[in-house]
């Protein structure tokens, strides 16, 4: 399996993400100039921000006492102070973990940051507020930037599907055992981090280090609650209890949205990239997908991800074309006549060994690495 990179060491060397990291640079530097330092809470260091040179440095959500916050912005500095009464930190440094969406599911998930969050987006979406978009904007940037930190080094392979699939149905338990291969074949699954096959492929990444019965068991026990409609707050506490009965699991990065207010992020996903805006969410996942993307059956949604990922290797726009694996010869050839198109559009162009169609999920890995060895070739 492979190991997800430590944060710390691979964000720009002028950003400062954690108090641990400001105190080592003000130590070991005695300057903060030109440093952006990312919602950190400052108000316990007033003395450094009194003695440290600031100039051209940017406080991105930092509190800080006002005596500190005038000092620095008086030495050249700018603060952009955090923004009361908001459910979400729009300069945060770090994608979401799913305790932190979750928060406070014990009252019931209209409780939880996820939910308050959706709501806000509603409200503000809805009054066409530009301090809200920007607000937006700023968060979403902010996800990015984190995102690239987290997945630089590593060997990405992003599964796509529905949110229909239903938790205690084969397709559910082998969409699991799709991402459990990817996973202890050494790639990082990333999905769109919501339920159904998204949160299939998570869990099947979660268990990657337990052994079939594991697997088993935690879809048995999952299928309790198999669709996040009635009841969110049901669905969520079956994935924690899973997580709980289970708590060493593997990583994998979940990419959802709140543009689609009505699919929760799913709990198996170790490291959350949750958007306001879905246009920035669909490419960002497909564009951070390097080692390729593996389609699980799916509708209107997948097969606009499948032409997604298809269109910058029909152009190169990214470079070598990533190899792309739809699963389930019968629904991409009959139900949804994807395939045949995809065919067409690869002949004769560099994509064209980069692409597969594969009958079980359980073949989805090895067409892989065979496409991947391809792009070597």
């Amino acid at each position: 399996m492979q190991t997800m990179p430590a944060h710390a060491a691979h964000h720009q060397d002028n950003e400062i993400e954690t108090l641990e990291e400001f105190d080592a640079i003000v130590s070991a530097r005695g300057t903060l100039a030109g440093f952006r330092v990312q919602a950190v809470d400052l108000t316990d260091r007033t003395r450094e921000l009194l003695t440290t040179d600031t100039a051209g440095a940017v406080f991105l959500g930092c509190p800080m006492r006002e005596e500190a916050a005038a000092k620095v912005r008086a030495a050249g500095a700018l603060v952009f102070p955090p923004v009361p009464d908001l459910p979400f930190d729009p300069y945060r440094g770090h994608v979401y973990t799913p305790g932190e969406l979750f928060a406070s599911l014990d009252k019931g998930y209209e409780a939880t940051p996820d939910a308050l969050a959706y709501a806000w987006f509603q409200q503000t979406k809805a009054d066409g507020d530009v301090y809200a978009s920007m607000l937006r904007s700023v968060h979403d940037d902010s996800v990015s930037d984190a995102l690239d930190e987290l997945l630089r080094g590593t060997r990405v392979v992003g599964v796509m599907g529905g949110h229909a699939m239903a938790r205690g149905t084969e397709a559910y338990e082998r969409a699991a055992r799709l991402g459990r291969a990817l996973a202890q074949a050494g790639f990082t699954v990333a999905t769109g981090g919501g339920p159904g096959a998204m949160e299939a492929a998570n869990l099947g990444a979660y268990a990657a280090p337990y052994d079939d019965a594991m697997l088993a068991d935690a879809c048995q026990l999952l299928g309790k609650a198999p669709s996040f409609t009635p009841s969110i707050t049901e669905w969520a506490r079956s994935a924690f209890e899973v997580r709980e009965r289970w708590p060493k699991g593997n990583h994998s990065v979940g990419i959802p949205t709140w543009f689609y207010g009505h699919e929760p992020p799913n709990a198996f996903a170790s490291h959350i990239a949750k958007y306001f805006a879905n246009a920035t969410r669909e490419d960002g996942l497909l564009a951070r997908s390097n080692a390729g993307v593996v389609f699980l059956p799916g509708a209107a949604g997948t097969v606009q991800e499948v032409f997604d990922n298809a269109t910058p290797n029909y152009y190169e726009s990214r470079g070598e074309p990533t190899p792309m694996v739809l699963v389930d010869r019968v629904h991409w050839t009959e139900r949804l006549p994807v395939w045949p198109l995809l065919q067409s559009l690869a002949r004769n162009r560099s994509m064209e060994p980069r692409i597969a169609l594969v009958d079980h999920v359980e073949e989805a890995p090895e067409a892989l690495v065979r496409l991947a060895r391809a792009s070597v070739g």
